[in-house]
């Protein structure tokens, strides 16, 4: 088995600064500064720390406004949790619903052309509706197989739901890469044997597994960056 591995700053900045927040929360807690039910903190801060990267790493605009989507609503929680802002669950959930309701409207309207889905760029040669894709799995499963010869990458997001990638028929030239995003998830991809795969994601409670042998020709290479919080991504042959 090989891995290939690359540190990716962004990510460790905003986990290095949540972890100094949380940190510093139970400092003021400790010290009698605040009081807080570290309970009913924790998954706020884990909504603010997965939007800010589901912000940062998005390539397309469903995957930011999914980004901005748990910002928001952690960012909310928290608020509630400290008692600074009054809102009850009788307003929040109806607007959570609400907010569902507008991004399921959106995605269904929303039509890749010929720069990819949502504004993504596709490289030139590579246009086609099998040539890339845009995956979201929220509380639910996608199931996809690719069998396009000159795949170009694309972006995959499971939040509380998985994602099933097949491209064992699928082929590239050079180099194509897969953001992806798992929070309390999961994503498979399955790729050909004869596909270098390069791993530069930041598992954060989570994990990243790669299970593929390396070929001897590395001149297709796959390359997977994003983040796994409190979920999983697999990449097998």
């Amino acid at each position: 088995m090989s891995t290939e591995r690359q540190h990716n700053p962004a990510a460790q900045v905003v986990v290095g600064l949540a972890v100094i927040a949380v940190g510093l929360m139970f400092l003021l807690d400790n010290l009698g500064w605040i009081h807080l039910d570290m309970g009913v903190q924790f998954w706020p801060v884990v909504l603010i720390v997965a939007g800010t990267l589901k912000i940062t790493g998005a390539r397309s605009t469903k995957g930011r406004t999914i980004g901005v989507a748990l910002l928001v609503f952690g960012v909310v929680l928290l608020l509630k949790g400290l008692g600074i802002l009054a809102i009850g669950w009788n307003v929040l959930a109806p607007m959570v619903m609400i907010g569902v309701g507008v991004f399921v409207v959106a995605r269904s309207t929303m039509r890749p052309d010929k720069h990819g889905e949502h504004g993504v760029p596709v490289p030139a040669g590579k246009e086609g509706d099998d040539d890339a894709v845009f995956a979201t799995a929220i509380l639910g499963v996608y199931k996809r197989r690719i069998a396009s010869q000159r795949f170009a990458g694309g972006e995959m997001t499971a939040i509380m739901g998985g994602c099933e990638l097949d491209l064992r028929e699928a082929s590239l030239s050079g180099d194509a890469v897969i953001h992806v995003f798992a929070l309390m998830g999961g994503i498979t991809i399955q790729v050909p044997v004869d596909w270098t795969v390069s791993l530069e994601g930041a598992p954060i409670l989570g994990g990243i597994e790669e299970s593929t042998l390396r070929p001897k020709d590395a001149g297709k290479r796959l390359i997977v960056r994003g983040y796994a919080i409190m979920g999983g991504v697999e990449i097998r042959n």
